[in-house]
């Protein structure tokens, strides 16, 4: 199994325009709040845990978070 992005996991899915990335980003960031009661989720935490499912780069993240709306404090 290679760890490389397949151009089919970065197309945006039809339904909500979404990509595989994007997914994970958000299942992870949930999962990250909840275990925080809530507070925020340091970036970098975010990151760490992102890369137990998917290897992309710092810039990756950044990307897709600022595709998600997410904005910086």
């Amino acid at each position: 199994m290679t760890d490389e992005i397949t151009p089919e996991e970065a197309l945006p899915d039809a339904r909500d325009g979404l990509c595989r990335i994007d997914r994970i980003v958000l299942y992870v960031l949930n999962q990250t709040q909840t275990e925080r009661k809530g507070r925020s989720v340091p970036t970098v935490m975010l990151y760490g845990r992102v890369l137990e499912h998917v290897n992309i780069s710092e810039e990756e993240l950044h990307a897709s978070l600022y595709r998600l709306g997410v904005q910086r404090r």
